[in-house]
């Protein structure tokens, strides 16, 4: 498991590019027939992907978590992005589709994932946060997210949100997640921009064509940079920084919140006029 140490914005206003992705992007994340985790100092949340192929995969436990098992003292979010593919909770079994979510409780002490059909591997993608109590277990359908339509075509914002952990849907302790579609027309992402100096967050932008980018926006709104991403890749964000994009096609990505609250609206607006 790699630890990724965090970088004030006094030192990273002064990052080129590569030391901004080597600090903020987590690339080659989905690796055929393996487990990746890093463990981020972004309120201690853990970045994962698990891709199966022909053997089941068990998600094990390392120094860092300093528990017995991964989630004895933590939640986890697991969202498949590939083929089919299936997830045994303490002998429990949930079969996920592309786009379904499985949220695993605290305190749950064993857990292997496996792919329907190696040759079409499901590709989990998970984020795990710090928990301080057990709640329930819960698969979430993509069909039963809640969704929210968003932005507009005059601006080239349109879009299409969906939660998946949150107080309307699946309950946690502190961990929220789901997933937005950039809409015909569209090409930004979270805008207006904001921070949320109360939670940091984590995108993993996904279902991009080869040669989509996305500029994410990321630092201070007075002192703004960016990061060139590609398909499958991640992007850290945390709490004063703003977490923004547009791209040059279409792509959806996979957010993740945590922090001090859920509430989803708890932000601070950035005033375009002032960033920089």
């Amino acid at each position: 498991m790699k630890v990724q140490h965090l970088c004030s914005p006094r030192e990273t206003k002064s990052f080129d590019s590569a030391e901004l992705r080597e600090n903020y992007l987590l690339d080659e994340l989905f690796t055929s027939g393996e487990a990746k985790m890093v463990y981020t100092h972004l309120d201690r949340t853990i970045v994962g992907t698990v891709v199966p192929t022909t053997d089941t995969i068990t998600l094990e436990t390392a120094k860092p978590i300093g528990q017995e098992t991964f989630l004895a003292q933590r939640e986890v979010g697991i969202m498949n992005i590939g083929g089919k593919g299936r997830i045994t909770a303490d002998g429990v079994t949930y079969d996920l589709n592309a786009k379904d979510l499985l949220y695993i409780s605290m305190g749950t002490e064993q857990v292997t994932l496996e792919s329907e059909k190696a040759s079409n591997p499901a590709k989990f993608y998970l984020i795990s946060t710090p928990a301080h109590k057990a709640i329930e277990t819960r698969l979430v359908r993509h069909e039963d997210a809640r969704r929210v339509e968003i932005g507009s075509t005059d601006n080239a914002s349109k879009r299409t949100l969906f939660q998946y952990v949150n107080p309307d849907v699946a309950q946690s302790c502190q961990l929220s997640m789901g997933m937005t579609v950039i809409g015909k027309g569209g090409a930004w992402n979270t805008w207006p921009c904001h921070t949320h100096d109360r939670r940091t967050e984590v995108y993993c932008y996904w279902n991009m064509e080869e040669d989509t980018r996305v500029f994410h926006l990321m630092g201070e709104p007075e002192e703004t940079r960016h990061i060139m991403v590609a398909n499958e890749q991640a992007v850290l964000s945390p709490a004063w920084s703003i977490h923004s994009g547009v791209g040059t096609g279409s792509y959806a990505f996979i957010w993740s919140m945590a922090g001090d609250n859920k509430d989803y609206n708890d932000m601070d607006h950035c005033d375009i006029s002032k960033m920089r």
